[in-house]
């Protein structure tokens, strides 16, 4: 998994929610956007979507916050060993990112496993939302979205100028 990373572009989202249901029913055979790993906040009154979801850091302040060691890196991934955990939700305060959630059935807490390699929110995202890329290529992806992002800001500075 070491050589692709997950890029989210909320700029192309457009709060189908496909990616929520697409995890849940990986996860637990079920249509359920409720009980997917990532979640697709609606920012009123813009209409704005972001999908929110574990990232993966390089440097997992949730791994760092865990008492347990239930939280690991193995092979680019931040895993979650459910064993382990004593669901004291350290880690949701930890994560800067809101990537780890707390299950509305179990009450247990769940996040992004990449679906043991192939993430289904990205692979059924029918706008690139969510991409599943080769690492070497997510830098160009991430100056390619930055770019698209100035080029509507400049935009938006001559039409009202």
């Amino acid at each position: 998994m070491t050589d692709k990373i997950l890029i989210v572009d909320p700029d192309r989202c457009t709060g189908c929610r496909i990616c929520e249901n697409a995890c849940s029913f990986f996860h637990y055979g079920e249509f359920n956007p409720r009980r997917g790993y990532v979640q697709v906040l609606k920012r009123e009154p813009e209409g704005v979507f972001i999908p929110v979801m574990c990232l993966h850091c390089g440097r997992p302040l949730c791994v760092e916050a865990c008492p347990t060691g239930a939280l690991y890196v193995h092979d680019g991934a931040v895993l979650l060993n459910k064993d382990v955990c004593i669901e004291c939700k350290q880690c949701l305060n930890a994560c800067p990112f809101g990537g780890i959630q707390v299950d509305p059935v179990t009450s247990q807490v769940v996040k992004c496993d990449l679906c043991g390699g192939d993430p289904q929110c990205a692979r059924r995202c029918p706008t690139g939302a969510i991409q599943w890329v080769r690492a070497d290529v997510a830098n160009l992806e991430k100056k390619r979205i930055g770019a698209e992002r100035m080029a509507r800001l400049a935009s938006l500075i001559v039409q009202a100028g």
